[in-house]
């Protein structure tokens, strides 16, 4: 084969491959893009952050009155800018809204059905086995990337270990850590 062959060959076997993992929904999965259903992460959340007077810690500290956190986020869902904690107590999942502003909780809805409820079961069985809660994590995160802000913090099982993945932003540029909660 000739150089112009091969690199062609390879070239077109990388996108191949691009596509695939794209169509299959592994991308959005292991972070090769970021997942923008409700614009968790994107220009809207880049714009809104500036309004959050607390941290995500806070946030995640205000909910544990409706139980232990399981995942917190900063979003922006129908045009609004929120703090959305997920939690559950007594095998009950419930989405505590903190104000951004004042910290306090502002809403707490029970999680019943649909995708809501799938997440909070997973988050919850990933955080199950952990020795540390996410707050910790987050303060962790945030210590290690001092010029980054903690937008969301998401339990998952890695090699069967409990990890919390916490997505960080500084100006308009995402990065996210994982660290062990054992």
């Amino acid at each position: 084969m000739t150089r112009r062959k091969i690199v062609l060959t390879g070239t077109v076997g990388v996108l191949a491959v691009l596509a695939a993992i794209g169509s299959w929904g592994l991308a959005e999965h292991y972070g090769l893009v970021e997942d923008d259903d409700d614009d968790d992460e994107g220009d809207s959340l880049v714009k809104s952050i500036g309004a959050a007077k607390i941290d995500l810690q806070q946030g995640l500290a205000a909910s544990e009155p409706q139980g232990q956190p399981i995942s917190g986020k900063f979003e922006v869902e129908d045009g609004k800018f929120q703090l959305s904690v997920y939690t559950v107590k007594d095998g009950k999942f419930s989405e505590v809204l903190v104000d951004h502003v004042t910290a306090k909780v502002s809403k707490v809805e029970p999680i019943t059905s649909g995708d809501d409820l799938s997440d909070a079961k997973s988050q919850s069985a990933a955080i199950a086995g952990a020795k540390s809660s996410l707050k910790d994590a987050v303060d962790k995160a945030v210590a290690q990337n001092s010029d980054f802000r903690a937008v969301r913090v998401v339990p998952m099982l890695n090699d069967g270990h409990p990890t919390a993945s916490v997505l960080l932003l500084k100006g308009s540029e995402f990065k996210t850590v994982a660290l062990p909660l054992e």
